[in-house]
């Protein structure tokens, strides 16, 4: 009884996203057979369904090798991001020397350098690992360091007159009001991740779902590719909504997650 009760929570709170998606596969299937569209320009989702369960097991094959470069890529550049950018946010030198250098870097196109590491590490998972945490490492870092020099001086300044030491108001005050900020990089690399791993698939890889849609592609066979698209998006929404449930345990009280929960409790 409790799986059905969260179940009907859950399709009454999204209800209009439902109905809206729905609605479009509906159209796209109509679409297709009115205007008998080739297959091979664009497929219909009945079709794109019989390939997915048709070739599920290599799908499922090649989503392991996608998904150890993408959440590898994310956990490490989470692991050197979050540290390092707290200790650029404390060093006023770092502040004016590393930290412009890290903008400039995120400026560069990730793709203009995925040939380069496919030439200097060859066609193996290194590369892609790379390219992952590339795109994955910048938004972590410089949204952590916003968020860990975004607490106001008088707020910093009330802390320690209270008689904590530095080290309580990082832990009780400076951490916890950083977090949602941290969060916000966090699910913008967990966005980034696949199509890191993704892109260096296409240009150089000989196993992923990358990998797979390009030679689905280059068969003409554009249900398989949209199958294959379709493992990608759920791999990429597991991660996505991986970092949304941690956040909700780490930042309940953040006014983001009191509106979702206000939204549930109206709901009732």
């Amino acid at each position: 009884m409790g799986n059905v009760d969260v179940k009907k929570k859950w399709l009454r709170g999204n209800r209009i996203t439902v109905f809206y998606l729905t609605l479009f596969f509906i159209l796209w299937e109509g679409g297709i057979r009115l205007f008998e569209v080739p297959m091979y320009l664009l497929p219909a989702p009945s079709g794109i369904a019989v390939k997915f369960v048709q070739n599920f097991p290599l799908i499922l094959k090649y989503t392991w090798v996608t998904g150890l470069e993408s959440f590898g890529g994310f956990l490490v550049s989470a692991a050197w991001g979050i540290p390092l950018s707290l200790i650029i946010a404390f060093s006023i030198f770092l502040r004016k020397t590393l930290y412009p250098f890290t903008v400039a870097l995120q400026l560069v196109p990730k793709i203009a350098l995925a040939p380069l590491f496919v030439t200097w590490f060859g066609f193996g998972l290194m590369p892609k690992f790379i390219i992952v945490f590339l795109l994955c490492f910048f938004p972590i870092l410089l949204n952590a360091i916003l968020g860990f020099t975004s607490l106001k001086k008088e707020h910093n300044d009330f802390a320690l007159s209270t008689g904590a030491d530095p080290l309580t108001v990082f832990r009780k005050v400076r951490l916890p009001a950083a977090l949602p900020q941290i969060f916000v990089g966090l699910k913008w690399a967990a966005v980034n991740a696949t199509v890191g791993a993704t892109i260096g698939e296409w240009i150089g890889g000989d196993a992923g779902l990358g990998y797979y849609i390009q030679m689905a592609s280059g068969d003409m066979k554009m249900d398989v590719a949209f199958a294959i698209i379709v493992m990608l998006a759920f791999l990429g929404l597991f991660l996505y909504y991986l970092v949304v449930v941690f956040e909700k345990m780490l930042v309940p009280w953040h006014v983001s997650q009191r509106s979702s929960v206000n939204g549930m409790m109206t709901m009732k």
